[in-house]
């Protein structure tokens, strides 16, 4: 099997080849940005994911593309427009590559989405079948690439999966969980002790398991799929999970949600506190039943391992 990667050096993109490169039934060819040491046997450097790009030499025999690229963890973006610029790289780079890996004879594009696609804030869990309601300019791009493809997958006939994670955890973590472990190694005594909030998460060795489940497997075929470990955690149960794998305690000071999200809101750090504070949860049901699956790892074991790995 010819697997073609992009975003390789990003944080799932990592944990992909790592993975990959040990399988023998599989040939891994990856995309660089730039010339960076080789990551596999098989190494193309394209420049950036935009509507312009050259992807012919890299495409040249791959049966499956995995596009894990994205412009992503903007927190403080200084561009006059967001969504125009994540526009042009998750939207019409996007659709360039998926329409180039036609051309070339890929059958099965996997595109790497967000839950954002669904929404931020639930009070029942997200369902695959749902309808989107992105909230978020980077989420709004990420539905705009997944209807294009979709389309594209019923004009051309290539296999299409989706796949939504929510917050992805492990050693290296990018966003919000890469803060919290930073913010627990320093010894912060946070204000998060009596949160009673849900969140799904998804460790990425599980993420990493779902996505090479769905190279192959015939029911992917169009379909969208949620990810996730199966279990959902409160903000305050996820900060002492993180404290115990790491060996470190947990400060955590019980205040009210309501009265934190007051002086968030004061301050002006909102969305911050609507990712501590409140819920989102996502049913993987349907991953589980059509692609015959299951997390591999719990959330106390995916949380113990990402900080063995980081040791």
């Amino acid at each position: 099997m010819n697997i073609l990667l992009t975003g390789a050096t990003g944080f799932l993109g990592s944990a992909l080849v790592r993975e990959l490169n040990r399988r023998k039934d599989m040939s891994l060819a990856v995309t660089l940005r730039s010339q960076k040491p080789s990551l596999c046997s098989t190494t193309h450097v394209v420049g950036e994911c935009s509507a312009d790009t050259d992807w012919s030499a890299a495409l040249a025999g791959q049966q499956v593309v995995i596009h894990a690229a994205a412009r992503a963890h903007v927190m403080k973006d200084e561009v006059a427009d967001p969504l125009a610029e994540y526009r042009r790289v998750n939207v019409n780079g996007t659709l360039n590559l998926a329409r180039q890996a036609v051309e070339a004879g890929a059958r099965r594009f996997i595109f790497i989405s967000s839950i954002g696609v669904n929404g931020n804030l639930n009070t029942r869990p997200f369902c695959a079948d749902d309808s989107p309601n992105p909230a978020e300019p980077y989420a709004q791009s990420k539905w705009e690439a997944e209807q294009g493809l979709m389309k594209l997958a019923a004009e051309t006939g290539i296999d299409m999966v989706i796949i939504r994670p929510p917050l992805v955890y492990g050693s290296g973590a990018p966003g919000n969980f890469g803060s919290l472990v930073r913010w627990l190694e320093k010894g912060f005594f946070l204000p998060l002790g009596a949160i009673h909030n849900k969140r799904s998460l998804v460790g990425i060795d599980n993420l990493v398991d779902l996505i090479i489940r769905c190279i192959n497997h015939p029911a992917a075929a169009n379909q969208v799929f949620l990810a996730g470990d199966g279990e959902d955690l409160s903000t305050t149960e996820l900060l002492r999970g993180v404290g115990k794998a790491m060996g470190k305690p947990a400060r955590l000071i019980p205040v009210p949600a309501g009265l934190l999200q007051f002086g968030a809101t004061i301050l002006g750090k909102r969305a911050m506190a609507q990712r501590l504070l409140g819920s989102l949860q996502v049913d993987i049901s349907k991953t589980c039943k059509l692609l015959d699956w299951k997390p591999p790892y719990r959330v106390e074991e995916g949380l113990r391992r990402c900080f063995e790995r980081s040791n």
